[in-house]
């Protein structure tokens, strides 16, 4: 590497980017990365801006170089175009390197993993360990499914462009938002009945475009890590902790409903004492509800060794909540009851 200071560098596999529908075919909901530097733990982003990225050369069935090229890129666009955040984004090229090579290069492109039955796409990081910048970032997209790129979609195909605005959202450093709800299958899988987050884990049944718009939760997770447009002066927040017998519980799953805009934006208790804030939430009052993390599997949010506590049944907040513009509520305390 140039200059005069060796940087430590790691690769950091995040969490499965989007779980397969198998159909006809982890502060805010959203969770930030992190990375330990010293005693402290910064939050994982690009430190210089814009984001260059290279669209591999390999094709799939019905789906071209210059078609990926174009969905890629009006998912990026998507996530650029939120006005209270300052990322930005840059077609380099296409190449023939492939995803998950240490090149140095963000690349976003397809590799056959059919071992991965149920991985629709996932994103790894390069980081400087001594800064928690990150140097790289590749997006690999199975291509043991068949894909997309139709305005409306197509039967039993995945829609690239989807999958792909999910995929940036962890490029960029968001990692998934609970915000969904979801039902078990014989087979052990899931479906999605209700989804409220681009960032939440489980991907829609194949032939679906509904998931190319942002929500709430995505707007306010992409503009609390790269805030821009008086982002902080002009939203407010909401902070507590959720308590069982007395006792402080870790990873429950905190929303606050805007009574007037009808947006959900939420967070995860995520201290031994059951603290959580909720940021980014337009000025007015809330309704708080805690629920268990029970719609997705714990390990696509939290370390497989985290104690997270399910047992307890879902509660509202006995009154509403005010979040003020450009500070924070105060604590509040959200008692909850074992199932």
């Amino acid at each position: 590497m140039s200059g005069s200071t060796c940087r430590s560098l790691k690769r950091l596999a995040i969490c499965v980017g989007v779980a397969v529908m198998m159909l006809a075919q982890p502060t805010f909901a959203y969770l930030k990365f992190g990375v330990q530097v010293g005693t402290q733990t910064v939050i994982v982003k690009w430190a210089q801006m814009p984001v260059r990225y290279f669209i591999s050369d390999g094709t799939v069935p019905g789906v071209g170089v210059s078609d990926l090229q174009a969905a890629v890129a009006r998912a990026f666009a998507t996530w650029q175009a939120v006005p209270t955040a300052s990322i930005s984004y840059q077609f380099a090229g296409t190449t023939t390197a492939r995803p998950l090579d240490d090149d140095g290069q963000s690349t976003i492109g397809f590799r056959s993993r059919p071992d991965l039955e149920r991985v629709l796409a996932s994103t790894h990081f390069l980081l400087d360990s001594s800064t928690g910048a990150i140097v790289e970032a590749d997006i690999f997209i199975n291509s043991t499914f068949q894909w997309s790129v139709a305005a409306n979609g197509e039967a039993n195909k995945f829609d690239l462009e989807s999958v792909a605005l999910h995929e940036i959202g962890h490029l960029s450093g968001l990692g998934h938002s609970a915000l969904g709800e979801t039902v078990l299958r014989p087979d052990g899988g899931r479906t999605v009945t209700a989804s409220d987050a681009i960032m939440f884990p489980i991907a829609l049944a194949a032939g679906s475009v509904a998931a190319r718009t942002l929500r709430a939760d995505d707007i306010a997770g992409i503009s609390d890590v790269y805030p821009d447009g008086g982002f902080t002066a002009q939203t407010g927040s909401i902070s507590g902790r959720v308590t069982k017998n007395g006792a402080g519980l870790f990873g429950a799953h905190v929303v606050a409903f805007n009574l007037a805009t009808g947006a959900l934006v939420a967070a995860f208790s995520l201290t031994n004492q059951g603290e959580f804030s909720i940021g980014g939430l337009t000025p007015g009052p809330h309704v708080i509800r805690v629920e268990p993390l029970d719609d997705a599997d714990i390990n696509g949010f939290f370390d497989a060794t985290t104690p997270v506590d399910l047992d307890f049944r879902v509660r509202f907040y006995d009154r509403l909540v005010v979040a003020p513009r450009g500070h924070d509520s105060g604590m509040i305390e959200v008692k909850v009851a074992s199932k």
